[in-house]
Order: C-alpha cells, then sequence, then structure tokens
C-alpha cells in the first residue's frame, strides 16, 4: 500500500499544487501513469473545472488525468486505475458521493491492492476511517460517517495552532479534545499546511519542514517532524 496524505493544495502565493508537486513526482516515478482523479468535495464550481486545474499540473509531471465523472461506472473505472486522486473541497459532500456511487469498498480494495493513493485535504480525510476529523461545515448528509479506513488514524488537516484574532470560539486543539472524549482509542493528527504524510506498507513519514500535532485520549499532544518515526501510528 502507498499513499501520499496532503494537509492542503496550495501555500499562499503558489500556484494549486505547487508546493507538493516534486513529492508526487517521487511518489509515482517515472512511468506515464494515467491517474483516476475524484472531483467529489468541488461544491461552487464544475468537476470540469477541477479536473482541468489537476490535469495541468499533473500533466507537468509527466502523468494524465481523467475524472471519474467522466466513465459511465465508476466503480469499474476504480479497479482499473493505474493511480487513485482524491482532491480537496467539502468532505461531507465527497463522502455521500462516494457512498451514492458504492465506491468507498471498492477504493479500499484497490488500495490495498497495491494502487498509489494521492489525496489532499477532504482527500486525506477519507484515507481515515471516518470523516470525523474534518474542518468543514456538514452541508449535506453524507449517508454514514465511514470512510475508506486506509489507515487506522484519524487526520486534521490545515491544524492551526491558535485561533485567528479576535475570534472567541474553541481552538483546533480543543475541538479534537471534543472527539476524544467520545472517541477515546484512536489517534488524530494535526497535519499543518506545508506538510504530507507518505505511507508504505507499514511505514509512515511527515514530508515537509513543519511538525505534526499527535492526539489521543489521556496522553500529552506530542510533536513529530520529519525525522521521526510514526510507525506507531499505523
Amino acid at each position: 500500500m502507498k499513499l501520499l496524505l496532503i494537509s492542503n493544495s496550495t501555500m499562499p502565493g503558489e500556484a494549486y499544487l505547487d508546493y507538493p508537486k516534486h513529492e508526487i513526482k517521487k511518489f509515482l516515478g517515472d512511468q506515464p501513469l494515467m491517474a483516476l482523479f475524484i472531483p467529489y468535495a468541488a461544491v461552487t464550481f464544475p468537476f470540469d473545472v477541477y479536473e482541468e486545474k489537476v490535469a495541468e499540473r499533473f500533466g507537468e509531471l509527466g502523468y494524465r488525468v481523467k475524472s471519474i465523472h467522466h466513465f459511465s461506472d465508476s466503480v469499474q473505472a476504480v479497479r482499473e486505475a493505474e493511480v487513485i486522486v482524491v482532491g480537496g473541497g467539502n468532505t461531507w459532500q465527497l463522502v455521500r458521493m462516494l457512498h451514492d456511487n458504492q465506491l468507498m469498498d471498492a477504493i479500499r480494495a484497490k488500495v490495498l491492492n497495491g494502487t498509489p493513493y494521492i489525496g489532499w485535504s477532504a482527500g486525506s480525510n477519507v484515507a481515515c476511517p471516518t470523516l470525523r476529523t474534518t474542518n468543514d461545515m456538514p452541508i449535506i448528509d453524507p449517508r454514514g460517517f465511514e470512510t475508506t479506513g486506509l489507515v487506522p488514524f484519524q487526520i486534521n488537516p490545515h491544524y492551526l495552532d491558535a485561533n485567528p484574532e479576535g475570534h472567541g470560539g474553541e481552538t483546533r486543539e480543543q475541538r479534537i479534545e471534543e472527539f476524544l472524549e467520545i472517541n477515546t482509542e484512536i489517534y488524530v493528527v494535526g497535519l499543518r499546511e506545508g506538510t504530507m504524510l507518505y505511507v508504505e506498507d507499514n511505514k509512515m513519514k511527515l514530508i515537509g519542514n513543519r511538525t505534526a500535532r499527535i492526539f489521543r485520549k489521556g496522553s500529552a499532544p506530542i510533536e513529530l517532524g520529519s525525522e521521526d518515526d510514526f510507525g506507531f501510528l499505523l
């Protein structure tokens, strides 16, 4: 199993998918692969537009992209995919469409059989057991919180250490602590922007120049960086 789970697509002032592009290239290698793109997290713009944005960046790296919405049989498209790429956006909408199209089990089976998986933001959330550590507003009934469970821990992408100035609501850490009060046996990885998790079988490492914050009920949060071993999370 090979996963590249990216916190965010774009850093301020950069082009779309610019900062992770070199890691995507290293992850996929030099073969001229066709990536199956899943754009379902897009809500305010068409899937064709999303596909074009991703295809432009992947094309620079030597890969082709075709969105799943062009296929009459989406399950078969997953079964035949060389690479599965799941874009960010609204996780609730993404999960709803994955359930509606009966793709959760298909993606899980395909990736566990060795097909590379790349996701960012919502696309990283759905690699976890559930969507319940997303930051997104629940704009639609997802018809079940369960996701692919490719990794046994939860990710909180775009993790922030403090609330914006003038905001009196809970911090991200407090929200994760609420999750852990109910879900006491699972780790949560606060994945800061500009970072990603690389998973290969039973090994995992952090890529990026910032640390990740690891949460578990009953333990103080810990900070781990690119030189640390993340394998215990698997």
